[in-house]
Parts: C-alpha cells; structure tokens; sequence
C-alpha cells in the first residue's frame, strides 16, 4: 500500500501570532523577526516569499489596522482589569485604581510593537484567504 503524503494546514491563530502570510501561512510578513527594532518594525515585505501573495493591496490599506489596534488595546486592558481585580481588588478607600491604571498604560506601551504587528497580520487575513493550492498558483513555481 502506498502512502500519500499530504501537508497539514498552519494554524490560523499560530500564523496571526507569528505574523505569517494569510494566504500560504508560512510566509514571513515582516522584514524584520524582532517587534522591537523599532527603526524596522514596521516594514513589510511586498510579497510573500512562500505563495507570492501581494502585501501591499492598496494605497492606504493599513490604514484600518487602528481600527483592530484600537480592539485588541481595548481587551488587553479589560483583561488586565479583570485580573487585577480578581488578585488584588479594587477598592476606594485607597490608590489601588491608579496603580492599575499605571501599570496597564506602561504594559500597553512595551506592548505597542507587537500588538502593532498583529494588528496589521489581522487586517489582512480579514481580506486574504488561506489557500492550500498556493503551489500551483505561485508565479516562481515554488
């Protein structure tokens, strides 16, 4: 009996994570590997090395990655909220509100390069479909 080999599909929630290419998921979307090169961290790739897929849809494309920034900053800080809240509590009897809120402005700004990032690999799997026949379809025949 002869066995076929078939390739198994990237995980969409790996590939968002990881900043890959929405279409192959294997792609690397960024010019640099680390968020906090923060001369570089925001270059992208024009293609996918992978699937040849076009990163650079329009003129202004990214501009409604704010919109899923905005989102992700937004859970982040209600989850930040919850935890705080559950291990420490809130209280008005003293400053333990400001603490949270200090905290959670400075984790948001360490945090600003990747959620960055992500935001960006999201928008784009909102437009760009996982395609398992990228093989067939790339220009170069990878």
């Amino acid at each position: 009996m002869c066995a076929v080999k078939t390739e198994k599909k990237p995980n969409l929630l790996g590939s968002i994570l990881t900043n890959r290419c929405p279409a192959c998921r294997r792609g690397k979307l960024f010019k640099s590997d680390s968020a906090y090169n923060l001369k570089h961290f925001t270059e992208m790739n024009d293609h996918c090395q992978v699937c040849g897929e076009d990163f650079e849809r329009e003129i202004g494309f990214y501009y409604g990655t704010g919109y899923v920034s905005y989102a992700l900053t937004v859970a982040f800080s209600v989850a930040t909220f919850i935890a705080w809240w559950v291990i420490i509590g809130f209280s008005l009897y003293d400053n333990r509100m400001f603490w949270w809120l200090g905290i959670n402005a400075v984790l948001l700004l360490i945090l600003q390069p990747p959620i960055m990032r992500v935001s960006r690999t999201i928008w784009l799997a909102f437009f760009v479909r996982y395609r398992s026949d990228f093989k067939d379809t790339h220009p170069s025949g990878v």
